[in-house]
């Protein structure tokens, strides 16, 4: 059922010519008459088009470039300064117990509560930038956040529990900067 399209014979005559089909003769060019199938129109549009294009990229490419090296120092002075504002409340620790240090013939009472208000102030500097301190006395053995360096039978705890805290532990944040060392009570 392979039916071949009949081809169209040439007009014989002008009148043949006129059909709905056949198109009107174009009027002939003028020399630098452009008209919508010049092919130089055609072709200064398109490069027109393809300059203005190159100028977006090579803009885009400098945008990139600058947020690239932008965020480059802005994540290098992250890491410079990140703790300077840790370091400058740490400086009134260490205030504290040079001024502590400079009393001469101060009495070991004074120099000892002396010594606990700058504990306490070191104390409350770190909690305010979220290290908190891991105190497991009389809790039970949590490996993600002790170390057990022995273990011992005791009475007064559950087996498995914390006997005794040898090194308090610390956490950032909630995650953990140093388990706390500890004597687990043996079963």
């Amino acid at each position: 059922m392979n039916a071949e399209r009949p081809e169209k014979a040439a007009p014989d005559t002008e009148e043949d010519a006129q059909t709905p089909d056949a198109k009107p003769e174009q009027e002939p060019r003028q020399e630098g008459d452009a008209g919508p199938n010049d092919p130089d129109a055609i072709l200064a549009e398109l490069q027109a088009k393809a300059d203005e294009n190159w100028e977006r990229y090579l803009r885009a490419s400098a945008e990139i470039e600058n947020v690239r090296k932008r965020a480059g120092r802005d994540v290098e002075n992250a890491h410079k300064f990140a703790l300077e504002r840790f370091g400058k409340e740490l400086l009134a620790v260490k205030d504290t117990l040079e001024m502590g240090l400079s009393v001469e013939g101060a009495s070991a009472e004074a120099l000892l509560e002396g010594s606990n208000a700058t504990l306490k102030l070191l104390g409350s500097t770190l909690e305010r930038f979220g290290i908190v301190e891991v105190d497991p006395a009389g809790e039970p053995f949590d490996p993600e956040f002790h170390e057990a360096i022995s273990m011992q039978p005791s009475d007064d705890v559950e087996p498995g529990s914390v006997v005794t805290v040898v090194q308090k532990g610390y956490t950032l944040n909630g995650r953990l900067l140093r388990p706390a060392m500890v004597i687990v009570a043996a079963e």
